[in-house]
């Protein structure tokens, strides 16, 4: 398994694409940094190219952490998550104080949160929450969970309330788990309408079924994790005829890479983006904007919040 090759101009290379719509940086919803024996674990996973992913994976990014850390801030990253998961019980509230530690000496960190269906799940994200968590993962296929487990509900509720974000993995790709699929998370948001979530990949391969609970929940996002690549849309294209419900929908639509567990370079995620070809305002909205407002950021303290 060969090491994508990185661009050596990358990170200019990036930061002319956000400069050119005008933005001070890039938000990205959907990166993971993660205690380093967990994160060679998941390397691990991936040069197996075991079956949950059906095919060969690269990792374009196997650096330190401090190295993963700086190479974001040269090409512009404003704001991002460590966005940590369980894949069993007894392993999340580890997992969330690792996390906070990491956002506590990471200014541009939003303070993560996880959890797993088990008892006293309720009680550790409550005092997520209260610690002052800004996202939440979600990851339903390797967790090899039910997201409307009761174990769940108290989790469910307390997030509903706060409004605070969920990344939820919860579609096919890259390979279908017991309980992935959009009927799932349809069934979720029929209990805990009000659940702010943000549907990591567009849901791939369904990205029609979610972009239509997109449209139907007013407080449900998308993000674009590893969609529209040519890795992806070699397996999982996205299909043509829905690309003007992502034009409709753009005020709800997060950019996301995956970093630093991605196939390709970041310029290329960024890209995937841009090339779709709708329009600066849409662009701007999806580096940057819908983020900076869904979460109250902003890159300059004297501004004032995107509401």
């Amino acid at each position: 398994m060969h090491t994508p090759i990185l661009p050596p101009d990358e990170a200019a290379r990036v930061r002319e694409r956000w400069e050119r719509l005008g933005l001070p940086g890039i938000i990205d919803v959907h990166v993971h940094f993660m205690p380093q024996r967990v994160m060679d674990k998941v390397w691990a996973y991936f040069d197996a190219a075991g079956p949950k992913l059906g095919r060969s994976w690269p990792i374009a990014y196997r650096m330190s952490e401090h190295e993963r850390l700086s190479r974001l801030r040269e090409m512009g990253v404003l704001f991002f998550p460590s966005l940590n998961y369980p894949h069993k019980p007894e392993m999340a509230e580890w997992l969330n104080q690792w996390s906070a530690k990491f956002a506590d000496e990471t200014p541009e960190v939003l303070r993560s949160a996880t959890f797993h269906p088990e008892p006293g799940a309720g009680a550790y994200v409550r005092a997520a929450i209260e610690d002052g968590a800004r996202i939440v993962k979600a990851h339903v296929q390797v967790g090899d969970y039910d997201p409307n487990d009761p174990l769940l509900d108290e989790v469910w509720a307390q997030l509903a309330v706060a409004g605070t974000p969920v990344v939820l993995h919860a579609g096919h790709g890259p390979a279908p788990g017991t309980h992935t699929g959009p009927e799932g998370v349809r069934r979720l948001l029929q209990r805990f309408p009000e659940l702010t979530l943000v549907i990591a990949h567009l849901g791939m391969p369904d990205y029609g079924a979610f972009l239509d609970l997109c449209a139907e929940y007013p407080n449900v996002h998308l993000d674009t994790t590893m969609a529209f690549t040519g890795f992806t849309e070699e397996s999982w294209p996205f299909p043509e005829e829905r690309r003007e419900d992502l034009r409709a929908l753009g005020e709800k639509i997060l950019f996301g890479s995956d970093f630093p567990n991605i196939p390709y370079s970041y310029l290329e995620a960024v890209d995937a983006v841009l090339d779709l070809g709708l329009g600066a305002d849409w662009e701007r909205g999806v580096l940057h904007d819908n983020a900076a407002r869904l979460f109250g950021v902003r890159a300059n303290p004297t501004q004032p919040l995107l509401r």
